[in-house]
């Protein structure tokens, strides 16, 4: 049976860097913050080996590094972290309810969700493994693709970002396949007209993805075409999915403005939701830019934006 166990200034649900970064701000602005980790403490990162591009670490770093320490930072002004999965929400209230692992019951002043959202896989055994080993199979073109310069490597999709990528890795990358279900794409007209003008993207129409070869990292991809039953062997070294991230906001549905895609939407310019005193930041609400320095910074958004509504109430803890 759940009980209430405390009331909490700000709560932050979620780590990674948003999280973290706001619980550094919150912290230092005695906000006195909370933080749920979520099943997955520091989120996406913690799935990531090397990091080169996140501002203060020359040399580089990896995922789980840089998240142990952000996390370090955070409790060293004072926030409290802790593991746990926040299963309910009632943000319209005041204050706001929230409910941890299904069991623990707890309100707070003030709430700011970074959640994060999780890239879609295809489900192969290969690309499962190889992704948890960081053998070449990866979500971020724009995070890893510098690890494949001058080599050979695949992207799965055929939207906008599926397209983008796909040219960014062309820019460093020897040589692309753009593997694509179906005979069209559904990227704008303007983004295919760039692939297609692209000489070293190659376009593998109606193709889908049976394998991904290689024992410690990834040395071929194995494609069929859905039409003629073709197979192929791809000789590539890095493999890419492009197929879509999906926000981590479905226990706020139907209290949080979101997009058809589940994002969180936020007043332009700030991290503020709909709902007075709740704000989102990081992934949950970013489907354009998904980095860790983007997170990072709307994270420090998110604090002072709480920071300014509770000095504005008229009566706060």
């Amino acid at each position: 049976m759940a009980t209430t166990t405390e009331h909490i200034h700000c709560l932050i649900i979620g780590s990674g860097p948003a999280g973290y970064t706001a619980a550094i701000y919150a912290a230092r602005a005695d906000l006195k913050p909370v933080l749920y980790t979520g099943l997955t403490p520091g989120g996406q990162l913690t799935e990531t080996t090397e990091v080169d591009n996140f501002p203060g670490y020359p040399k580089g770093v990896t995922g789980p590094v840089l998240m142990e320490d952000l996390k370090a930072q955070a409790e060293r002004f004072g926030t409290q972290v802790r593991f746990g999965l926040v299963t309910k929400a009632d943000l319209i209230g005041t204050p706001k309810r929230v409910w941890v692992d299904e069991t623990t019951e707890i309100t707070a002043d003030t709430v700011i969700i970074s959640t994060g959202a999780s890239a879609k896989w295809l489900g192969l055994p290969n690309e499962t493994r190889l992704r948890m080993n960081a053998g070449g199979v990866s979500a971020c073109a724009v995070c890893d693709g510098f690890f494949f310069k001058g080599q050979e490597v695949a992207i799965v999709g055929a939207g906008d970002t599926a397209a983008e990528e796909a040219t960014y890795l062309a820019k460093l990358c020897k040589k692309v396949y753009m593997i694509v279900r179906r005979e069209e794409m559904r990227a704008s007209k303007a983004m295919q007209n760039r692939v297609k003008s692209t000489p070293n993207i190659e376009i593998l129409w109606n193709s889908e993805t049976e394998d991904i070869l290689g024992e410690n990292t990834v040395e071929g991809v194995v494609v069929k075409n859905s039409k003629t039953g073709e197979k192929r062997t791809l000789n590539v070294t890095g493999f890419f999915v492009a197929i879509g991230h999906k926000p981590n906001t479905d226990i706020f549905k139907g209290q949080i403005t979101m997009d058809d895609m589940g994002y969180i939407q936020v007043v332009p310019g700030t991290s503020k939701t709909n709902i007075e005193g709740v704000f989102a930041v990081g992934d949950c609400a970013d489907k354009h830019y998904r980095q860790a320095v983007t997170a990072a910074g709307s994270g420090c958004m998110g604090a002072l934006d709480a920071e300014r509504w509770l000095a504005a109430q008229p009566v706060h803890a």
